[in-house]
C-alpha cells in the first residue's frame, strides 16, 4: 500500500502490517490509518482502533464495555481452537479472563510475583548484564562485529527468567527456542502450517512446566514457581495446575521476546540519538524517562492479540462497532497519536521525566503495558531490566555503532529482530 498515494479505505489493516514496507517501517501507514480510518473493519470482521484515546477507553472499559469470550464462544472467535493447543492455552491465560474469574486470579498472582520480589532479583541482573556485557567486550575489543540480539538482548531476559522460575540456564534456552513460533501460530493472520508449528512448541512448554509444577510440589525452592504452586497460611486458594501451566506459558510468551525486542529498540535510539545519551549518565529518572521513551517509540507489540468482544453497540468516530464484534487495539499507532504526544516520531525522554511511570508530563498513557484490568504483570520486570543495562552498555561501550544493519522478523504483531550487528568505532574507523 502507497500511503502517499492513498485515498480509499484501507479493505485489511491486518494484511497491510504484514507487507515487507511496514515490517520495514510501519509507522507511516499507522498514521495513515489513524487519520483516515481510525475504527477500521478488516476483511475478518475484526475492528481496529488507532487512536490514543480510543485505545485508551477500550483498555480501560475491558470489563465493561469489553470482555474475553466466553468458552462457549471460542469456536466463534477462534475457529481454529477446537484442534489448536496453543490457542487453548491463550484462552485461559489470565488476559482472557473477566471478574470476577479474573479478579480472583490475577490476586492470586499478584501475592507471590510482587514488586518486592522483582527487586530481589535486581542484583541478580546486575550480575548477568555485567557477564554478558564482559562476554562480549573481548570480540568488540580485538575490532570484531559482535550480534547484540543474540549475546545480549535475547540472552538477558532467558537468564533472568531461569532465575526466576529457578530453572538450569540450558532449559531455559530449550524453552525460549519455542516463543517465536508460538507468538507466530498466535496471530490473527497465521496459516494453518504456522499454528500447527506453534502447537508443537506449545506441547513442549506445557510438558516442561507441568514436570516442574510437580518437582516443585514436592522440592520446593527460592522462586516464582515454588510460591505460586505453595500453599499460604492466610489464603486457603490456590491456583490448579491446569490455571498454573497456563500462567507460566503466558509469563513466557509475554515477557521474553517482547523484553528482547525493547532492549534492541533502546540500543538502536541510543546509536541513533547520541544527543538523548546523557539520559543514561545521570540520575534514575533520567535512566526510567529513556526507558518510557523508547517503549513508547517502539511498542514491541504493535497491536493486541485478544480479543475484546463488545458487549453492546459501540459508536467511535462516527462508526458503530456491533454487539458481539471482536475488537484489537494498534498500540503501536496509539502511542504515536499527535493528539497524545506532540511531534510523536521525535524521539524525546523529556516527556517522561519526574513523571509516575507511563504517564508523560502531559498526563498521557504510554500504551505499551496497556491498561486497565489487563495491565502488564511483567511491566515491572522489564523495566528493570532496561534501567539495569543500558546505562551500563552506555558507560562500557560508548563509541559503540552499528556493523551492519539491523535484521528485522518477518512479524506484523511483533516488531522483533534477528540480528544487532555493532562494533566499536575505532575499529570501524581502521
Amino acid at each position: 500500500m502507497d500511503v502517499k498515494e492513498t485515498t480509499a479505505v484501507c479493505r485489511d489493516a491486518f494484511a497491510e502490517l504484514a507487507s515487507p514496507a511496514c515490517i520495514h517501517d510501519p509507522y507511516p501507514f499507522m498514521r495513515w490509518l489513524r487519520e483516515h480510518d481510525p475504527v477500521h473493519r478488516a476483511a475478518s470482521g475484526l475492528f481496529l482502533l488507532s487512536r490514543h484515546a480510543d485505545i485508551y477507553w477500550a483498555l480501560k472499559a475491558t470489563g465493561d464495555a469489553f470482555r474475553g469470550p466466553a468458552p462457549g464462544e471460542l469456536a466463534r472467535y477462534f475457529p481454529r481452537a477446537a484442534t489448536s493447543l496453543s490457542l487453548n492455552l491463550l484462552a485461559s491465560t489470565l488476559a482472557m479472563k473477566d471478574p470476577p474469574t479474573h479478579t480472583r486470579l490475577r490476586r492470586l498472582i499478584s501475592r507471590d510475583f510482587t514488586m518486592r520480589e522483582i527487586d530481589n532479583l535486581r542484583p541478580s541482573i546486575v550480575h548477568i548484564v555485567a557477564a554478558r556485557l564482559d562476554g562480549m567486550a573481548h570480540a568488540l575489543e580485538r575490532g570484531e562485529a559482535v550480534d547484540l540480539h543474540r549475546e545480549f538482548a535475547l540472552a538477558l531476559p532467558m537468564l533472568v527468567f531461569a532465575e526466576l522460575f529457578g530453572i538450569p540456564q540450558e532449559d531455559m534456552f530449550g524453552l525460549a527456542a519455542n516463543i517465536g513460533a508460538i507468538l507466530e501460530g498466535l496471530s490473527p493472520h497465521a496459516s494453518d502450517p504456522q499454528l500447527a508449528e506453534a502447537d508443537a512448541a506449545s506441547a513442549k512448554v506445557k510438558a516442561y512446566f507441568g514436570d516442574l509444577i510437580q518437582r516443585r510440589r514436592t522440592d520446593p525452592r527460592q522462586d516464582v514457581v515454588s510460591m505460586l504452586v505453595g500453599a499460604h497460611g492466610d489464603d486457603a486458594d490456590m491456583l490448579s495446575d491446569v490455571e498454573l501451566i497456563s500462567m507460566l506459558w503466558g509469563m513466557l510468551l509475554g515477557g521474553f521476546a517482547t523484553t528482547a525486542a525493547t532492549i534492541d529498540h533502546a540500543v538502536l535510539a541510543m546509536l541513533a540519538h547520541p544527543e538523548q545519551r546523557h539520559w543514561l549518565q545521570g540520575d534514575a529518572k533520567g535512566v526510567e524517562a529513556f526507558v518510557e521513551e523508547v517503549l513508547r517509540c517502539n511498542a514491541p507489540a504493535m497491536f493486541s492479540s485478544i480479543p475484546r468482544i463488545a458487549q453492546r453497540d459501540i459508536e467511535l468516530g462516527g462508526v458503530v462497532i456491533p454487539k458481539n464484534a471482536d475488537v484489537r487495539v494498534l498500540i503501536a499507532a496509539g502511542n504515536r497519536d499527535p493528539d497524545a504526544f506532540a511531534d510523536p516520531d521525535r524521539f524525546d525522554p523529556v516527556r517522561f521525566y519526574g513523571t509516575s511511570p507511563g504517564m508523560s508530563i502531559d498526563g498521557k498513557i504510554m500504551l505499551s503495558f496497556g491498561h486497565g484490568i489487563h495491565f502488564c504483570l511483567g511491566a515491572q520486570l522489564a523495566r528493570v531490566q532496561l534501567a539495569e543495562s543500558l546505562p551500563r552498555i552506555e558507560a562500557r561501550f560508548p563509541t559503540l555503532v552499528l556493523a551492519d544493519q539491523p535484521t528485522l522478523e518477518p512479524s506484523a504483531f511483533l516488531r522483533t529482530f534477528r540480528a544487532l550487528p555493532v562494533r566499536l568505532h575505532a575499529q570501524a574507523g581502521r
